[in-house]
């Protein structure tokens, strides 16, 4: 069994890397499928696809999913925090673009600093590692400027970042939660089904409720997408995550996916012609030079 670490070695590193260049990539995954799928619809379709290949998973390893260990309560308060964290994804990427949503949505790391050293006291970050994240929000906040003098993705910009900015604090929550309570010691498979299972349970309630129409009707490159962000996206990325939380320090890795807004800011302007303005260069570069502050080793004194 392999030990907590409390330093990101290069695997976690390797691991977290190919996460983030996903994240990046689905946003514009989602995006692009958007004149095709409803938001919501979308969405249901992924976490139902998700949930039900994670069940099979589970079947196949062997791994308890419906044992009694005391984490139900945590289990659903984790979900329901997923399932409104993709709800607001998917509906702020109808008004604002797949990069600058990238960039709000990984405001979660703020949270996870925050709040996670009261709750988990090993987590705690030492002064350089603050000055890194003082630097990744000071980019945000220039990003998030952006949107008041020049609103480059529509006149309903400021709400669509207003919603990732939202995403990115249920991200946070969900990760304190994780953390903090018996989670944190069951299976990653557990964790994520908690997380696929309400969403896939409440997400479709909502697209009924927004009045979408549902359709299994859709174009090759639709279902090629939607397949992507469910096998690849809500199965095998989540799955990695949750295990990189349970062994390694959440501040460190949840700092560590700033990389992500990165990987869509290029993906963006490359796939979708999404602009590209100075602002915007400059904010994810204070984010960068934040993530390479958070992940130095504080010193210790002897």
């Amino acid at each position: 069994m392999r030990t907590r670490q409390e330093h990101l070695d290069t695997f976690a590193v390797s691991v977290v890397l190919a996460c983030c260049l996903f994240w990046g990539f689905q946003q514009i995954l989602i995006k692009a499928t958007l004149p095709a799928v409803p938001p919501l619809w979308q969405a249901s379709l992924r976490f139902a696809g998700a949930t039900a290949v994670l069940w099979l998973w589970c079947r196949w390893r062997g791994v308890p999913l419906f044992n009694r260990d005391g984490t139900l309560g945590a289990g659903l308060l984790a979900g329901a925090l997923f399932a409104a964290e993709f709800v607001c994804i998917y509906l702020g990427l109808r008004d604002t673009t797949a990069s600058r949503l990238t960039v709000f949505v990984y405001t979660a790391p703020f949270v996870v600093a925050l709040l996670l050293p009261r709750l988990v006291p090993v987590e705690r970050l030492g002064t350089l590692q603050w000055t890194g994240l003082a630097l990744a929000f000071g980019g945000v906040a220039l990003a998030f400027a952006e949107g008041f003098t020049q609103p480059v993705a529509g006149p309903r910009q400021l709400r669509g970042d207003a919603l990732a900015l939202l995403a990115g604090l249920f991200w946070g929550l969900t990760t304190l939660v994780i953390r903090s309570t018996r989670l944190a010691s069951t299976s990653a498979e557990k964790m994520l089904f908690y997380q696929g299972g309400v969403t896939a349970a409440v997400v479709p309630l909502l697209s009924l409720a927004w009045g979408e129409s549902w359709s299994l009707s859709y174009p090759a490159w639709a279902w090629g997408s939607i397949a992507l962000q469910t096998l690849i996206g809500a199965f095998a990325s989540y799955l990695a995550w949750m295990w990189l939380l349970r062994h390694y320090p959440a501040t460190r890795l949840s700092a560590f996916t700033f990389l992500a807004p990165l990987f869509a800011l290029v993906l963006g302007v490359v796939l979708l012609d999404e602009p590209l303005t100075g602002q915007l260069v400059v904010a994810l570069a204070g984010v960068a030079i934040g993530i390479v502050l958070v992940n130095r080793a504080p010193t210790r004194r002897t």
